[in-house]
């Protein structure tokens, strides 16, 4: 019995988690801290972090010394020369080399120098682009986080229209069966709940495609159980409204990520000009050699008193012969170019033209930015005031909607023009959803550009 309980209890308690799991609802902040750990075009952007993490390695490697080794062992097979009878006869010979060398550059015109400081200025624009990416996916899932907030709220007001004609029709069919009301004004009611029918349906739709792709931009793929919570709301809550076009701007120039990216990427074209012209200087490179030769073919043997060859003798041991036959050289070595088919002057000709891109791109992100914010503030008051008039004009056809539901029930209004009431109505619910949504979306790109982030760190 003891044992039955208890798996009851694991049993209810797995299932009441599962059931927790299905219906959580995804906040907003929840929704882009969990698409910027795992979009992929994030994880794409992290990756070229890391690859100039590594360029910067290889540029610190410039300072280091080079050092290689080399060794090789050969075999001598076929027709040679005898040292003892001078003839010529088969036999083989071997010999072992092995050498060493080190090398490092004392100036080079300061192109290792500036080589370093590009690398930490790429290091610098890899980070503004993830930055970038992240603030992008932000902005993308709050867009489409909003329109399925904007799909759900739309399905209950066709549903809700739907459920208010379908007792309509069950009162029309009262009222005809009463006399009350001619049959046609019934089959213009029925052909109204038909059509709010295919209105739910199309909502149904539409908010399964809208968390299709907001799912998609979280890397989620159980969309038909992702529910998001309804707590938002049309407000300025930061009041970005209250402030002027021109101090936001300024704001933005100070903050905004894609202008700092034109910046830096203007620092390194200067670099890649000075790494260009040191090209034009000498070069001073210090180096170090050793080697040494190891013989394993017979010597020839001379008589210690009169010199004449007497025969031959065994070679010395591998390592006397090593230490006998080593050899060493050092110094510096200075390059100095003269004329190298115009590749210098070339180079420092492509890299000035470069530089007056990366100029260009900055002077015209700066116009973007200021365009943009600009619109964005205007946008925004534009959405505020169709928001503030969509809701003015659906109390306007609420109130005209309950005058007519009034004349209708009392026989003074026929079937057609109380359809026109409730579509007006209908059309006025969806243009307060629309202007809501429209309106918040925009208050939160104004709100990018004066440095407030959807995701509160």
């Amino acid at each position: 019995m003891k044992k039955n309980s208890c798996f009851s209890l694991v049993f209810i308690l797995l299932f009441s988690l599962s059931i927790q799991a299905q219906t959580k609802k995804w906040t907003l902040e929840e929704c882009v801290k969990y698409a910027i750990d795992n979009n992929i075009s994030i994880k794409q952007s992290e990756l070229d972090t890391k690859t100039a993490d590594i360029d910067k390695k290889g540029a610190i490697g410039n300072f280091l010394p080079s050092i290689n080794a080399n060794a090789s062992h050969s075999w001598n097979v076929g027709l040679n020369q005898d040292i003892t009878t001078g003839l010529l006869r088969n036999q083989t010979t071997q010999f072992t080399s092995a050498s060493a060398s080190v090398g490092v550059d004392i100036y080079n015109g300061l192109q290792h120098q500036n080589t370093l400081r590009r690398a930490n200025l790429s290091i610098v624009a890899a980070k503004y682009q993830l930055k970038k990416m992240q603030e992008d996916i932000a902005l993308n899932v709050a867009n489409s986080f909003l329109q399925v907030l904007f799909s759900k709220e739309n399905l209950k007001v066709q549903q809700e229209q739907l459920a208010i004609n379908e007792k309509q029709l069950t009162r029309s069919e009262e009222l005809v069966k009463a006399g009350s009301v001619p049959r046609g004004d019934l089959l213009d009611i029925k052909a109204t709940v038909a059509l709010d029918n295919q209105k739910v349906i199309a909502a149904e739709n539409t908010l399964l495609i809208s968390k299709l792709s907001l799912t998609q931009l979280l890397q989620l793929k159980d969309f038909e159980n992702f529910d998001i919570s309804d707590e938002t709301s049309a407000k300025d809550e930061n009041n970005i409204l209250a402030q002027a076009p021109t101090a936001i701007y300024e704001k933005a120039k100070e903050i905004r990520t894609e202008l700092k990216i034109a910046r830096t990427n203007l620092e390194i074209a200067q670099k890649n000009v000075a790494i260009a012209k040191g090209a034009f200087q000498p070069s001073l490179r210090g180096f170090y050699n050793f080697n040494s030769r190891v013989s394993y073919a017979d010597v020839p043997a001379y008589d210690p008193v009169t010199g004449n060859l007497i025969g031959t003798k065994s070679p010395a041991p591998f390592f006397n012969q090593f230490s006998d036959n080593k050899g060493q050289s050092f110094g510096a070595q200075l390059s100095i170019p003269i004329f190298n088919g115009f590749s210098a002057k070339n180079n420092v000709e492509r890299s000035k033209v470069n530089l007056e891109k990366s100029k260009i791109a900055v002077e015209q992100q700066e116009l973007d930015l200021q365009r943009n914010v600009y619109t964005a503030f205007t946008d925004a008051k534009g959405g505020l005031n169709a928001y503030e008039s969509s809701l003015a004009a659906l109390d306007a056809r609420q109130e005209a909607y309950n005058y007519a539901k009034e004349k209708y029930a009392v026989g003074m209004m026929n079937s057609f023009d109380f359809n026109q009431a409730q579509t007006l109505l209908s059309n006025a619910q969806s243009e307060v959803l629309r202007t809501k949504y429209d309106y918040i979306f925009k208050i939160k790109i104004l709100e990018f550009y004066f440095g407030i982030p959807i995701l509160k760190n």
